[in-house]
C-alpha cells in the first residue's frame, strides 16, 4: 500500500465533490478562499486579462473578453473531470488494487498507467471491459466511481441550462433599457425620456421592475459568480452599466428631484446597492473598494451637474431648490460608486455617464430617437419624401431593365 497516494486521492475526491456541490447545488454564496473554482478563476482570468490588454487591439478587446465566460465554464468541467480521474487513480494505486490487464503490468509506472486508464474509462462509463478488477474491493471502487461519473454528467447537463436561463433573463431587462435610457444608458436620459403625461407613474413601474431585477441578480450571480463574466451582445451595453445607471437615477430621485417616485427609488436603490456590495465580496474586491473610498472617482463634475439640472428642469421635473442637494447627492454616491468602480475595473467594463452627451449630427441616432422624431410633422414629411424618392428610383430602374435599349 501507498498511504500518501490514498490520502491525496481522498483529498482530491473530497475537494472536487465539495466544490461541485457549492458551485452547482448550494443556493447561496460559496465560502472559503481555497476552492477549486475560485483558484481556477484566479489562475485563468489574470493571464487572459494580461494577454488582451497587451496584445489585442482596442476594437477587439470587448469581443475577446466575452469569450472568457463560456470558455471558462467548459474548462472548469474539464478540470473537475481530470481531478476526479486523478483522485480515483491515486486511490487504486495506493490500495494496490489488482486488475486483470492483458499488458501484465509489472512495474510501478505501468501499474499507475493502468490505474489511470481504469479510472478514466470508469468515470465516463465507457464499459470497455478490457481491464477488469480482480478483487471485491476493486469492484466496489469501480461501482462507486461509475456512480460518481453518472452524477457528474447529470450535474453538468442540469447546470448549463440554469446558467443560460439566468443570463437570458438578465439581458432582457438590459435590452429593454435601451429605449428608456439610451445606449449606453444615462440617468439624465432615463429621466428625460419620461417627460410625458403619466411619466412619473411609468418611471415608478420601471423602478419596481428593476427592483425585482436586482433581487434576481442578487440570487443568481451570488450563487453562480461566473455569470458576471458573461457579456451582453452589444458592445455599448452591459449589466453593470445598466445597474449603475439605475442607481444613478434613484440617487437623483432621492436627493435632487421632487416627485411621487421617491419611495420606489429608495427601495430600488437599497436592493441594487446590496447586489453590488455582495458581488464585490464574492470577487474579493475589498481593497479596490477601499481605494475608491479614499480617492472617490469623479464621475459627475460640477459643470456636468449644472448641465444635468438644467436639462431636467427644462424637461419639466421639479428640482429641490436648496444648495444642499448637491451635497446630498455626493453623500449617497459614496454608498455605491466605490463598489461599481471596483467591479468595472475588475471586469473591464465601462460605467455610464450621468447626462447624455450633447447632440452630435455625425453620431448615429438610436432607434427610440428615430421613432420619437416621427411625431413631428416636418420629420414625418421628410420620411415620406425619402420613401417616395427611393420607390420612384427603384421603379425607374425596374423599367429600364424591362425595356432595354
Amino acid at each position: 500500500m501507498h498511504p500518501t497516494a490514498i490520502v491525496f486521492g481522498c483529498l482530491f475526491l473530497a475537494g472536487v465533490l465539495l466544490d461541485a456541490f457549492q458551485t452547482i447545488i448550494l443556493p447561496r454564496r460559496p465560502v472559503g478562499r481555497f476552492r477549486i473554482t475560485s483558484l481556477f478563476i484566479v489562475l485563468t482570468w489574470r493571464p487572459w486579462e494580461y494577454l488582451i490588454e497587451h496584445f489585442a487591439s482596442r476594437r477587439n478587446r470587448d469581443q475577446l473578453y466575452s469569450f472568457y465566460g463560456p470558455l471558462s465554464l467548459l474548462m472548469l468541467f474539464v478540470v473537475w473531470a481530470l481531478l476526479l480521474v486523478t483522485a480515483y487513480m491515486l486511490i487504486y494505486f495506493g490500495l494496490h488494487v489488482p486488475f486483470s490487464d492483458p499488458t501484465h503490468p509489472v512495474t510501478a509506472f505501468e501499474h499507475l498507467r493502468s490505474c489511470f486508464y481504469v479510472s478514466g474509462t470508469t468515470l465516463f462509463t465507457l464499459g470497455l471491459g478490457d481491464v477488469q478488477p480482480a478483487t471485491h474491493v476493486a469492484r466496489m471502487l469501480i461501482v462507486l466511481e461509475s456512480g460518481t461519473g453518472l452524477g457528474f454528467v447529470a450535474l453538468v447537463i442540469g447546470y448549463v441550462p440554469v446558467l443560460y436561463t439566468a443570463f437570458s433573463q438578465r439581458e432582457i431587462a438590459v435590452a429593454l433599457l435601451d429605449a428608456r435610457a439610451g445606449s449606453p444608458p444615462a440617468a439624465g436620459e432615463l429621466l428625460q425620456r419620461h417627460n410625458f403625461s403619466g411619466g412619473h407613474h411609468a418611471l415608478t413601474l420601471l423602478l419596481a421592475d428593476w427592483e425585482r431585477w436586482c433581487a434576481e441578480i442578487l440570487e443568481t450571480h451570488i450563487s453562480y459568480p461566473i455569470l458576471c463574466y458573461y457579456r451582453s451582445q452589444h458592445d455599448n451595453q452591459s449589466w453593470l452599466s445598466a445597474l449603475t445607471a439605475v442607481l444613478d437615477t434613484c440617487a437623483l430621485l432621492i436627493t435632487t428631484i421632487e416627485g411621487p417616485s421617491t419611495r420606489q427609488a429608495q427601495l430600488t436603490f437599497a436592493i441594487g446597492r446590496h447586489a453590488l456590495v455582495d458581488l464585490g465580496h464574492v470577487f474579493h474586491l475589498e481593497k479596490n473598494e477601499q481605494r475608491y473610498r479614499e480617492a472617490p472617482p469623479v464621475r459627475l463634475h460640477d459643470d456636468e451637474f449644472a448641465r444635468l439640472c438644467e436639462m431636467l428642469a427644462g424637461a419639466g421635473f421639479s428640482l429641490c431648490g436648496d444648495v444642499e442637494s448637491h451635497e446630498r447627492l455626493s453623500a449617497i454616491r459614496k454608498l455605491y460608486e466605490p463598489h461599481a468602480c471596483a467591479m468595472a475595473d475588475y471586469l473591464h467594463l465601462q460605467l455610464p455617464l450621468w447626462a447624455p452627451p450633447p447632440p452630435d449630427p455625425l453620431r448615429k441616432r438610436d432607434g427610440w430617437t428615430m421613432v420619437a422624431s416621427l411625431r413631428t410633422p416636418s420629420a414625418l414629411a421628410d420620411r415620406l419624401a425619402t420613401h417616395v424618392s427611393v420607390r420612384s428610383t427603384a421603379s425607374h430602374l425596374h423599367d429600364n431593365e424591362s425595356h432595354p435599349l
